[in-house]
């Protein structure tokens, strides 16, 4: 057994250091810090001809927003629910993937899918909102080919990673919450009734009296989009971290949310200008559009770092097919996903084109992140309860923030029709591929067997020692389901023994585990059979690339070594030289048998098993096995839950069951 190192359970951005504090500020806070370019510019659009009233009653629903669902809910509540350490609406699942309650994995599948759609559109919305404030240097600036570059660059430069930029993003997002703040109380003076809004009963007046009171909280709720993303940022920058620098960025946030509202006050005519950038001094509105479309980027940065977390941990929990992840940093959220890069990046563009200005954005932001939100309260109650919180305190909460996002729910589905639906669509699809890849998945795994590896010892042994069948490899390489040595799958066997049976001096098996520490490098081996079988687990952190053809032969270095493996060629003109034996992998790949006996419900989830499939990549992809050494096997797996028919001999008696029972 290969000695375990200590790793830490903590990293140095998660202790309470300016430069820490510095660093989530970069991190976290890029969705919702740019939310002021467009909340106050949404809720003006709904009453153009707004009054004091209105302006000071929509500013109090955005305090009290920020208060009750960003800061209570996620800041003070979900910021506890971690998965050692690591937070979001999966992290949050793998704690209670263990209990009973089997629909929980829907409710992840739905709230994680919902999170996706929203990182299509906020690049789009917070760059376009950004561009779009060139108009009041330049009245006919062309935004949407300015959008589209900028967005393009974005997503091509994920590939060479972000460590390196990644640094400026605390000090940049540090400078832009000062200037929405500086800005803010700048322009409060303007319109001192404005510090009204602090009092919720205003907000309650503007709901029961505005009969459109709808359309304001699908405004309103912009305000709180990107609380989710707080979250999921848990890992990366540690809980303390979040909540001290929360308090700075919710007073700049507010701040500024009070500066736009008293200059709209002071400003009866503002409709269809962009509050944001009205309250700038002339001579700071080309460096304030810098500083959005820098905003923007970094935004747009941290909900796709986001898609590659939810998306990586989506494949661990066995939500998506596998795919190449990279890692071009030694950061955990540094990590690259590529076939999701491109297909964000496509849907970015669409979101784009099809919406051209920032206004029709709005109607589809914010409707699938109200569903998000709804589902992490569902599991945050589910948690609260397998902590051993009362009932009562787990129905009061469930009450209290189901009542106030379904009311945001509601209020967002009146922009269904105007551009929710395409959010709607999008998350639509991921939900279907995770719970068809999920539950078949499940179902495969439920109809595989195992057997016993030191019963069929023996009959290797055999098929090793017979001359007459031709010798496949030195080594043969196989890898195991199986997290117990001493089982195997029986199909493993099948192709050894039955799939034109295969010689070799040894046998590997090989069980792969992903660990949830970032550097994890561990393997066991277990010697079922001296110099022929092996059983070997490895246990690779989630930031080691799988290359397990190097890491076999540290392992068979590590034996021979220990004189517990032979590995020159047992061929005489080879071993005369001293030449290692070859090492050859068998992946075999399991497809469903038409000729399956099974339920109707299982035989539709493997034949979409099999198509989704296609979405990933291969074993040999997956494990970074040189292709000229791999052979490729597919085996039927055939299901049978139902008893089949036999056929009889011609002329043959059929006994009856009565028959059959008589003496």
């Amino acid at each position: 057994m290969n000695e375990t190192k200590p790793i830490g359970q903590t990293s140095q951005l998660k202790r309470i250091t300016l430069a820490g504090l510095l660093v989530t500020i970069g991190i976290v806070y890029g969705d919702i810090g740019t939310s002021p370019l467009y909340v106050m510019k949404a809720i003006t659009a709904i009453n153009p001809g707004y009054d004091q009233d209105y302006i000071i009653g929509a500013v109090s629903c955005v305090i009290w927003t920020l208060t009750l669902q960003t800061t209570l809910k996620y800041v003070i509540l979900a910021l506890r629910a971690d998965n050692r350490g690591e937070g979001g609406i999966l992290a949050l699942f793998a704690l209670l993937k263990n209990l009973p309650a089997k629909w929980l994995y829907t409710i992840a599948a739905i709230g994680a899918s919902a999170l996706i759609a929203d990182g299509v559109i906020t690049p789009a919305i917070t760059v376009t909102s950004a561009v779009e404030g060139l108009r009041s240097v330049v009245a006919d600036v062309p935004v949407v080919p300015i959008v589209i570059v900028i967005i393009c660059l974005i997503f091509i430069l994920q590939q060479a990673g972000t460590g390196r930029i990644g640094r400026f993003f605390g000090p940049f997002m540090l400078a832009w919450f000062l200037m929405l703040g500086i800005l803010g109380a700048f322009r409060i003076p303007v319109a001192p009734a404005i510090l009204n809004a602090f009092n919720p009963w205003s907000a309650i007046k503007l709901l029961i009296h505005f009969p459109e009171w709808f359309l304001i909280l699908g405004a309103v709720f912009l305000c709180t989009t990107g609380a989710e993303a707080l979250y999921s940022d848990l890992g990366h920058c540690g809980k303390r971290n979040i909540e001290i620098s929360w308090i700075f960025v919710k007073a700049m946030l507010i701040t500024n949310y009070l500066g736009q509202g008293a200059w709209l006050i002071a400003n009866h005519s503002a409709s269809g200008i962009n509050p944001f950038f009205s309250i700038m001094p002339a001579w700071w509105t080309v460096p304030g559009i810098f500083f959005s479309t820098g905003a923007a980027i970094i935004a747009s940065q941290a909900l796709l770092s986001g898609s590659f977390t939810i998306f990586s941990e989506a494949i661990n929990l066995g939500f998506w097919p596998r795919l190449k992840i990279k890692y071009p940093s030694k950061e955990k959220g540094q990590l690259y996903i590529p076939a999701v890069n491109w297909i964000l990046l496509t849907g970015c563009l669409i979101t784009v084109v099809l919406f051209q200005d920032s206004g029709k954005m709005e109607a589809a932001y914010g409707l699938a992140i109200t569903v998000t939100m709804l589902m992490t309260t569902m599991l945050l109650c589910v948690w609260l309860r397998s902590r051993g919180v009362g009932k009562i305190a787990c129905a009061v909460f469930l009450a209290a923030f189901a009542t106030l996002e379904g009311l945001f729910f509601i209020a967002n589905m009146f922009k269904f029709v105007h551009g929710g639906w395409f959010t709607l669509l999008i998350a639509g699809v991921v939900t279907a591929v995770m719970i068809v890849w999920r539950r078949s998945s499940e179902v495969r795994n439920r109809f595989i067997d195992y057997c016993d590896l030191n019963e069929r010892t023996p009959l290797i042994k055999a098929i090793k020692a017979d001359s007459e069948i031709p010798k496949t490899a030195s080594n043969l390489v196989f890898f195991s389901r199986s997290d117990n040595p001493h089982l195997l799958e029986s199909k493993v066997v099948y192709s050894i023994v039955n799939k034109q049976p295969k010689r070799a001096d040894h046998y590997w098996f090989i069980h792969v585990e992903t660990d949830n520490e970032p550097n994890t490098l561990e393997y066991d081996v277990e010697i079922i059979e001296p110099e022929t079988i092996f059983a070997v687990t490895m246990r690779l952190g989630f930031r080691i690339e799988p290359r397990i053809s190097l890491f076999l032969r540290q392992i068979v270095e590590d034996l021979v070594a220990e004189n517990k493996l032979v590995l020159t060629s047992s061929f005489p003109s080879l071993r005369a030289h001293g030449i290692a034996g070859d090492f050859r992998f068998i992946a075999i790949r399991r497809k469903f048998s038409p000729s399956s006996l099974c339920r109707h419900g299982d035989t539709v989830l493997m034949r979409m098993h099999d198509r989704l499939r296609h979405l990933g990549i291969t074993e040999q992809e997956a494990y970074g096995l040189d292709t000229s050494l791999v052979t490729c096997e597919t085996v039927p797996l055939i299901i049978n839950t139902t008893l089949s028919e036999r056929i009889i001999r011609s002329g043959a008696k059929v006994c009856t069951e009565d028959e059959a029972e008589d003496p």
